[in-house]
């Protein structure tokens, strides 16, 4: 399983930093993300994240509580996360 690690800051920079690493992983079966370290999470990268997810083979995101906090007030949770993660 590819494993992509985001950086703290995943504004629209951090989204286009891991878009080409995402693309590469795709039909390498599921997509695992760390985004542990996150404290900042922006639009772009909250798409890229649910475009991962609904890839194919899918992607399993370790959240920050920060993108936890994110992904709720969004209304994002069950797009971006199994129901044990969130």
């Amino acid at each position: 399983m590819p494993t992509i690690t985001l950086p703290s800051r995943c504004d629209r920079a951090a989204a286009e930093a891991v878009l080409p690493s995402m693309i590469a992983s795709l039909g390498s079966g599921p997509l695992h993300i760390d985004a542990r370290e996150c404290t900042q999470i922006g639009q772009a990268m909250l798409q890229l994240l649910v475009s991962a997810r609904r890839s194919q083979g899918g992607a399993t995101i370790l959240p920050s509580p920060v993108l936890q906090d994110i992904a709720r007030l969004a209304g994002l949770q069950a797009d971006l996360f199994d129901g044990d993660a969130a």
